[in-house]
């Protein structure tokens, strides 16, 4: 598919899928006039650099993942590091509930009052 589609299927701005081709995330094949071909499963992937973004990955981090996406294999190394960022997100993530939670509480008095 083109970069258009690409970009119309995945919600993201054709610059975004350019800025993951720079980052090394997406490779598209090139037709004999030189225009971008993704494959069907970039979709997908670019769904994956959408979260892990979003998560606060960098672009190196993703870029250390995507071999273990295709082959469904890591290194020590590999495992480190996503164990190291599933620790990081689950801690934010119990930041934003208990933060939820002050929200909620501060909602419920001031509906009382109003």
């Amino acid at each position: 598919m083109r970069i258009g589609e690409l970009a119309e299927r995945s919600g993201v701005s054709v610059r975004a899928l350019r800025y993951y081709e720079e980052q090394g995330l997406l490779l598209p094949e090139r037709s004999a006039s030189g225009q971008r071909r993704y494959a069907e499963d970039a979709v997908e992937k670019v769904a994956f650099f959408q979260d892990m973004y979003a998560a606060g990955l960098s672009s190196r981090n993703i870029a250390a993942l995507m071999p273990c996406m295709d082959s469904g294999h890591t290194d020590v190394q590999q495992r480190e590091m996503l164990r190291a960022e599933r620790d990081r997100i689950h801690g934010k993530l119990t930041q934003l509930r208990a933060a939820l939670r002050r929200l909620d509480g501060l909602i419920t008095v001031t509906d009382a009052h109003a």
